[in-house]
């Protein structure tokens, strides 16, 4: 005989599917309720046994499968089912599980859809034969996630020379980029690249000396405002011929020396404020 709260009024079913203390076998008679809350509430319990999930991975639902492609204790089998789910929310919710394995990462290389392939390309460990997949996917966007997100430095020479200037300013953000692969995006023949590497990456003394006089005003510009550049770089930028550079680092100087001289609040104090007395001066 069933639990009755496994057959009573449905605010009963979702707590009693939602309930810590509810036995992970007593959610095998939940999984086929008539209610979409209830079957969702089972399919997000990390405490779910993998059969009882098993079902869930083909529900009518969209939201419930989203709940099973999330969950821990989806088997992997059931994800690369849940990775070709005909909803894409379902696909992407695989891709942030942590059974997420190497088959499921392989399907997920060869999906038709570009976001899937996109977070495939966000992940750091990411095997070296499905990055060189991704090195020539046919999507700007998501060769541009693979230059921001790798660790691989092979894939990021590779990705040097990609023709698309969106994919070579992703590695610009790259802080596992080497001094030498710094030194050829200073190099890079788009100012729009060489902008954003001075505002996020520490370069060497030789590069930093070639782009104060750099072509592009936007990217000396960049310099002037950049957290990154030594102090040295940027004062020699407000000599820059043109006024629009130098006074971008003299209002950056400005801003920097009144950070560093503002007082820090007293954590406790309070001003002291005067009393007066009836009568009394």
């Amino acid at each position: 005989m069933g639990n009755q709260r496994a057959t009573g009024d449905l605010d009963a079913r979702i707590a009693f599917a939602q309930d810590r203390t509810t036995a992970p076998m007593e959610l095998f008679e939940l999984v086929s309720d008539p209610s979409v809350l209830v079957r969702a509430a089972v399919a997000a319990r990390p405490d779910a046994p993998a059969q009882a999930l098993r079902p869930l991975v083909r529900d009518r639902d969209r939201t419930v499968r989203e709940a099973v492609a999330g969950n821990p204790a989806t088997s992997p089998v059931n994800l690369l089912r849940l990775v070709a789910d005909s909803d894409r929310k379902v696909r992407w919710a695989v891709a942030g599980n942590p059974g997420c394995d190497a088959a499921v990462r392989a399907k997920m290389a060869k999906a038709q859809d570009k976001e899937l392939r996109g977070l495939l390309a966000e992940m750091p460990a990411l095997e070296p034969e499905l990055a060189a997949i991704l090195i020539d996917d046919v999507s700007p966007e998501v060769r541009e996630r693979l230059a921001r997100h790798t660790h691989d430095l092979e894939v990021i020479s590779t990705l040097l020379r990609d023709r698309t200037v969106r994919v070579r300013k992703g590695l610009a953000i790259n802080e596992r980029t080497t001094p030498e692969q710094r030194h050829q995006l200073a190099q890079d023949s788009s100012p729009d690249v060489r902008a954003t590497l001075v505002r996020a990456l520490e370069l060497g003394e030789a590069d930093l000396r070639d782009l104060l006089h750099d072509r592009s005003v936007e990217v000396r510009r960049s310099m002037a405002t950049s957290d990154v550049v030594p102090r040295h770089i940027r004062q020699e930028l407000e000599k820059d011929d043109d006024e629009t550079v130098a006074a971008d680092a003299r209002r950056h100087r400005g801003s920097a020396a009144a950070d560093a001289t503002a007082p820090a609040p007293r954590v406790g104090h309070r001003r002291a404020v005067a009393t007066r007395f009836p009568g009394r001066n």
